[in-house]
């Protein structure tokens, strides 16, 4: 390798281990992109429809959210914060219902509960307990991730104001990360980048769909069982649907839980109901609003947050999905086209001159 080389590595590790130290602000900054990306595609709606000048449009996004803003902040959000916090006071108590259950069920077990001895595996009990130990750590963990709310308030806060800046100007910081790349690829590079544009908001659009879709039937299954505070319970589902595979059982245990204080077969009844929202969701609804979403196998999309959240924390968990987009995206067009499946003329092709 030649001296340059050797210093370009450099270098490309030394920023490598600067990113990895700002990894919280990098993903705030990937977070915006994504938003930003969303009200774009509204800024460039109104410039195509009504020919309007993009600072009108943009004017016109921003008073849009913020009529968004305010209509959630005064009907939504006071209605589920005052449910969540009975929630917060309901749930353990739930657990504690359940634990007590257990004890009753393991002193005086039905005829029909096979002795401990009978096989290798433990009793039904201490299944049930040890999945309740889960349920609680879990349920600790969560409260402990949105207590500190001064911290999500910033981010948040940082979060708008990157949002706002990048809708202002987006081509301006496009042209920035196209300097990153060589000249002699920087067409192909933007090439990349409108395909990610357009996978992100097939993946947008359709999650949206689908979130608001879960929430609406969580809140009629949840009222039909008479299960309390279903507004919030289905106000939960709805956000964590935008989590794969992890989201529909975490939305799930507050209202079983609850159900609990009121029968086991409550309880049950709202099991199945998630079951029946999700496999519903998955086989029927979201396959017919997704039809131009990017698709993720099922195991890279676990497998995919299960390295984010491993490595970049609980907002990894929740941006792993478009952070596979995206990865997917890349090593399809850059990796596998243009150097895998490279012929011996692509790159004397002009389109990807400067």
């Amino acid at each position: 390798m030649k001296l340059t080389d050797w210093i370009n590595l450099i270098a490309l590790g030394i920023a490598l281990v600067i990113l990895w130290q700002f990894r919280q602000i990098v993903l705030l900054i990937f977070a915006a992109v994504v938003i930003t990306i969303a009200l774009n595609s509204l800024v460039r709606f109104f410039s195509r429809v009504y020919d309007w000048p993009r600072n009108r449009s943009v004017l016109v996004t921003a008073a849009l959210v913020l009529l968004g803003a305010v209509i959630f902040l005064g009907l939504v959000l006071p209605l589920f914060v005052s449910q969540f916090q009975e929630l917060l006071l309901l749930t353990p108590r739930g657990i504690e219902k359940l634990s007590s259950w257990l004890d009753m069920f393991q002193a005086n077990p039905p005829a029909w509960f096979p002795e401990r001895d009978v096989g290798l595996l433990p009793a039904l009990p201490d299944l049930l307990r040890q999945a309740a130990s889960i349920g609680s750590t879990v349920f600790g963990n969560f409260l402990t991730f949105f207590s500190s709310s001064v911290a999500i308030l910033l981010q948040l806060l940082l979060l708008l104001v990157l949002t706002l800046m990048m809708l202002a100007n987006p081509a301006a910081y496009r042209q920035l990360l196209l300097r990153l790349f060589t000249s002699s690829y920087r067409r192909r590079a933007d090439e990349i980048l409108t395909k990610c544009e357009k996978s992100l908001m097939f993946w947008l659009g359709g999650v949206a769909l689908n979130s608001i879709f879960v929430a609406t039937i969580s809140f009629t299954g949840l009222v039909l069982l008479g299960v309390p505070y279903a507004f919030a319970h289905a106000v939960l589902a709805g956000l964590f649907n935008f989590i794969p595979n992890i989201g529909p059982a975490l939305s799930a245990i507050f209202p079983v839980f609850v159900a609990l204080l009121q029968s086991p077969g409550q309880a049950l009844a709202v099991i199945v109901l998630y079951v029946l929202i999700q496999n519903i969701e998955s086989y029927w609804f979201a396959p017919m609003v997704m039809q131009k979403q990017v698709s993720l196998l099922p195991a890279a999309t676990l497998i995919s947050q299960i390295f984010f959240a491993t490595f970049l924390g609980p907002l990894g968990l929740v941006l792993a999905l478009p952070l596979a987009v995206i990865c997917k995206t890349w090593i399809e067009e850059a990796w596998i086209i243009d150097i895998l499946d490279n012929s011996p003329d692509t790159f004397s092709d002009n389109r990807w001159n400067p």
